[in-house]
């Protein structure tokens, strides 16, 4: 089979990580193999720059910088995990992606989209996920969920500022067809079952038009 991109986005607290868990273990027991990885991060590059950008001390980051140091992160994570991966077949989940960086640096920060866009095309050779799935989440909710965690810079950012993510997101729902919002406040075992409808509904589709 052809490699298979999935991603998942959302803003903070949206459950991300435990349902990439258990799509990982859902994908495995199905026979295939499975790189798990994420933005920032995914290499050791990628991961020291993840550093830098979630230092809750980085009070004086720019976001021109931040936009840059995550364009940085993306280049290297391409080329040397997510393309290899597909073209070895492999099922490819990873937390957060492009979009995540339209939605924050974009929305969030309100630096020029076109610009971000431009800076996507050229971290990805214009690679974009097969799926994303939107965790949609009321950022009161979401942080609420964080409170007993050592938030991040990105955490640490006004109430404001993560509805402007939240709405970004939503806005990028709309505009692209390889979304799937679901519900992010629902239990843990009710998000994975939409994951896994959608997901099993999306492959048959593609197998069909094949």
């Amino acid at each position: 089979m052809k490699g298979l991109f999935i991603t998942l986005e959302g803003p903070e607290g949206a459950g991300k990580s435990t349902q990439i868990e258990l799509l990982n273990k859902y994908f495995s027991e199905q026979g295939y193999e499975v790189v798990q990885t994420r933005e920032p991060g995914g290499t050791e590059i990628g991961s020291r720059i993840r550093n830098i950008l979630l230092d809750s001390n980085l009070d004086n980051l720019e976001p021109k910088t931040e936009l840059l140091l995550y364009a940085a992160s993306r280049a290297q994570h391409v080329n040397e995990v997510i393309k290899p991966a597909l073209k070895e077949g492999k099922v490819i989940i990873c937390d957060r992606f492009s979009d995540a960086t339209l939605a924050y640096q974009g929305y969030g920060r309100r630096l020029d989209k076109d610009l971000i866009l431009k800076l996507n095309q050229m971290a990805t050779g214009g690679l974009e996920p097969d799926l994303t799935f939107l965790l949609d989440i009321e950022p009161e909710e979401g942080l609420l969920r964080t409170k007993n965690e050592v938030r991040d810079r990105i955490e640490r950012e006004d109430l404001s500022f993560h509805q402007q993510v939240r709405d970004g997101y939503l806005k990028l729902a709309e505009k692209k067809s390889r979304f799937e919002v679901i519900d992010g406040s629902q239990s843990i075992e009710n998000i994975f079952d939409n994951l896994i409808e959608t997901l099993e509904e999306r492959l048959e589709l593609n197998e069909d038009s094949e």
